[in-house]
């Protein structure tokens, strides 16, 4: 297993993190995964045997049971890997009970803590965006928790571009800790993060996290354009939710690219999807979550796939994103001087993509 930095910080993770969103299956999260407490011992059993450190997790998964089923199976062995958890989705039915408020965010750390069992976190993460509440509350609340040795390094999720930036912005001028890294949805079936995200992260050295990187399962093989997925499986349709398929046919056509080349390395097609996101700039670590042990043990795999540059530029240019307004005008006349976070989009649309 690999072990990258996080971004500009000293923390050292491991290419492949554990996600536990399957942990449970309390309320809605049923129909992502019901992993009980002894599944989770055997997936996290396998993911440490394996060389993985970082198991990401979040209140919300399962209303806090992901959280109670992750600091049960720990237990006794909590120095020897690093937890991730997230704060800002509603956890009640209270008027405080979502949000990033210092109210909530103390309390969510605080109530995290105790359901793993733990005195800290080693990468606490804001979920989501909250428009309503400033952000100079938002972060001192997060910096005091830093100060108070509950969470040591911080992160952001699901942010847009300029929201990333506002916040480091205020950061920087608060002298309050910095978010270290993003986790962000990224995939083959979707690059909309190397619009901005991407070359932010390039540019003040945060690490990414990716979620979803096999886009719900579209990008594993199963879903093809001349045959059905199988009984039971979740079905692409016009009703897609998370992740949303917007150009199906330029999906199809990714994952038989991605069929392609899993054969020539006798691997699985999600095995090179994950390949590829590591390859990605700015990319510290991929989140892998499973319903089953089979699925787990093939995921693991995926870090150790190495792929040669024709194949690469063979995803790439299957996939590629159209470029909006600025980035096309910017190919057009600045190519002559792009910086290394113009190029993490930019650089497969020179010459032609070659």
């Amino acid at each position: 297993m690999e072990y990258r930095q996080l971004g500009r910080s000293g923390l050292r993770i491991s290419a492949l993190t554990l996600g536990t969103m399957t942990f449970g299956g309390r309320g809605d999260m049923q129909a992502v995964g019901t992993t009980d407490v002894d599944g989770a011992r055997r997936q996290i059993d396998m993911c440490l045997d394996a060389g993985v450190n970082l198991i990401d997790t979040a209140d919300v998964y399962s209303d806090g049971l992901a959280e109670e089923i992750t600091g049960e199976v720990i237990k006794g062995r909590r120095d020897s890997l690093l937890l991730s958890s997230k704060v800002r989705m509603e956890m009640g039915s209270g008027p405080n009970d979502a949000g990033l408020s210092r109210q909530h965010i103390i309390e969510g750390c605080e109530s995290s803590l105790r359901r793993l069992g733990t005195d800290h976190i080693d990468i606490y993460h804001v979920h989501e965006w909250d428009g309503q509440t400033r952000l100079e509350e938002t972060l001192s609340a997060l910096n005091a928790l830093v100060s108070a040795g509950k969470v040591r390094y911080l992160g952001v999720s699901n942010y847009a571009g300029w929201q990333l930036m506002k916040a480091l912005a205020v950061a920087d001028r608060h002298g309050f800790e910095r978010f270290a890294t993003q986790q962000i949805y990224y995939s083959l079936e979707a690059r909309d993060a190397e619009y901005e995200l991407v070359p932010l992260a390039v540019d003040q050295g945060l690490g990414i996290l990716v979620w979803s990187p096999l886009a719900g399962g579209l990008l594993s093989g199963k879903y093809r354009r001349d045959s059905s997925p199988e009984s039971g499986t979740r079905q692409v349709s016009g009703t897609w939710n998370e992740p949303p398929v917007r150009d199906r046919e330029k999906l199809y056509d990714t994952v038989e690219v991605l069929v392609e080349i899993a054969a020539g390395h006798g691997a699985s097609p999600a095995q090179v999807a994950l390949a590829w996101l590591l390859g990605r700039p700015a990319v510290t670590s991929v989140i892998i979550g499973a319903r089953t042990d089979d699925q787990l043990r093939d995921n693991l795999g995926g870090a150790s796939l190495e792929l040669s540059a024709d194949e690469r530029a063979a995803l790439d240019k299957v996939s590629a994103p159209e470029l909006p307004y600025p980035y096309w005008h910017q190919l057009n006349t600045a190519s002559d001087r792009l910086g290394a976070p113009d190029l993490a989009l930019l650089a497969q649309h020179l010459n032609g993509g070659e």
